[in-house]
């Protein structure tokens, strides 16, 4: 196997990085936003074919193998990893939108009325 590069840790190296990567092998053409947004569903589905049918204690037992923890390692990075270029090719600030996002949560889900409750915040 050969080490891409060095770990990055921040976003603007991120989406540098993959942007790279997709330019040298002309992909850029195949990241629209519509081929992202779908890649990014299909990715999450083959996340969640890990979870289907199993127990919290299936599961708990599945991610101590670590051949099968891999495999669930895998499938969210492809997904975060179309997140970044989607983010990238859309020109937003993906960690901005998440705070900005979780603020409209905190408000929608204050802390008094959904404390231990899995209820919708139309619902409480």
């Amino acid at each position: 196997m050969v080490i891409l590069m060095e770990t990055k840790s921040n976003l603007k190296e991120l989406k540098e990085f993959y942007r790279n990567f997709t330019k040298v092998r002309e992909w850029d053409k195949y990241h629209t936003p519509k081929d992202l947004s779908i890649a990014i569903s299909i990715e999450a589905g083959e996340l969640q074919e890990h979870f289907l049918w199993k127990s919290n204690d299936d599961v708990k037992e599945m991610l101590q193998n670590p051949t099968k923890k891999e495999k669930v390692v895998e499938e969210l990075a492809d997904v975060f990893a179309y997140v970044i270029r989607m983010a990238d090719i859309l020109d937003i600030d993906i960690i901005k939108s998440f705070y900005e996002k979780m603020e409209k949560n905190h408000k929608k889900y204050p802390i008094d009325k959904i404390k231990g409750n899995f209820k919708k915040y139309n619902e409480i």
